[in-house]
């Protein structure tokens, strides 16, 4: 049983349904277990501390599966940035794919790798962007809504009207991201205008993920409302859990505090020790809105193989709505 669109025909695999680069979470053996279901996994580059590492993260990936997976580049500005033109380059020479860009422009990235023959799905935030990153000629685009973990833009459009309203303009393959946990998504996603949909948190909470149980647990027992979005001042929104830490760093920057004040709050060391011993309450960490419709920690096949099974059911179910006139 699988469910055929636009993306997956383009894509190459079984499933519109897409595990998306996660800072610390999008490792070997989640990309994994998600290709191996049919679903398309994304080592997230960057996890890895250096080029090479990354090469070796490709290589236990391909040991672990055969089927296909692709690297997570996000590109975002830095006092000091890692070296995005070495990681791009191991990405070619490993072989891989497909890339999922997300954090600025793609333009400068297209052409080495279509020479490559690589397939670029492209996250963005607004309707505009994704317009821009479909003129530059990327394969696919990720429309990211505000109900999502991380960065959802300064927009603050949810889903329900951003996708439908990207669809309006976007012609190549678009899967939608933010809010998605389950086969009630995927549908709802494919109604509005989708070809298919990216999940983040609800991968995290999978027995492949590479975070502490504690913190998977936690997803368990949260609700929607247990995000806070911090760095709104500073027009860098970011959608994390709320803990002690976030609501500082909301509270400091309410009352007119700056970066500088908070810097040590929301470093990403702190945030990979989150997920490392699992205190939730150790550091800042990314989770979205759709925790509140996670209620177990599955495998990912299993995880994929249920929203596919349910999203039959629904939308043969929802054929029987209609009625002659």
């Amino acid at each position: 049983m699988s469910i055929r669109t636009k993306f997956t025909g383009a894509f190459g695999v079984e499933h519109p349904i897409v595990q998306g680069g996660m800072q610390w979470v999008g490792k070997a053996e989640l990309v994994a277990a998600v290709a191996n279901a049919g679903g398309l996994g994304m080592i997230t580059a960057l996890t890895q501390p250096t080029p090479g590492d990354l090469a070796k993260e490709i290589a236990r990936t391909r040991d672990l599966t055969d089927k296909p997976f692709g690297v997570n580049l996000t590109i975002l500005p830095s006092i000091t940035p890692p070296p995005y033109d070495v990681y791009r380059q191991v990405i070619v020479d490993e072989g891989i794919k497909i890339v999922e860009t997300a954090g600025s422009n793609p333009g400068p990235h297209m052409a080495q790798f279509h020479d490559a023959g690589i397939k670029v799905l492209h996250k963005c935030t607004s309707v505009r962007h994704a317009i821009k990153a479909q003129s530059l000629g990327v394969d696919g685009i990720s429309i990211d809504g505000f109900e999502c973990a991380g960065h959802p833009g300064e927009d603050d459009i949810p889903g329900l009207v951003l996708i439908p309203a990207a669809a309006k303009h976007i012609t190549i393959p678009m899967i939608a991201s933010g809010g998605f946990a389950d086969a009630r998504g995927l549908v709802a996603a494919l109604a509005l205008g989708a070809d298919g949909i990216n999940m983040g948190t609800r991968f995290m909470c999978t027995e492949e993920s590479p975070i502490h149980q504690n913190i998977k647990e936690s997803i368990v027992a949260a609700t929607e409302r247990d995000t806070e979005l911090i760095f709104r001042t500073l027009r860098n929104t970011a959608r994390v859990a709320s803990n002690s830490v976030s609501r500082e760093v909301v509270e400091i920057l309410n009352d007119g505090g700056q970066f500088d004040q908070i810097k040590d709050h929301v470093s990403g060391a702190r945030g990979k020790t989150v997920y490392e011993l699992g205190d939730p309450e150790a550091g800042i960490w990314s989770v979205g809105t759709c925790q509140g419709l996670i209620d177990d920690i599955p495998s990912a096949g299993d995880l994929i193989a249920r929203i596919v099974r349910e999203a039959d059911e629904l939308i043969a179910r929802l054929t029987t709505l209609t009625v002659a006139s």
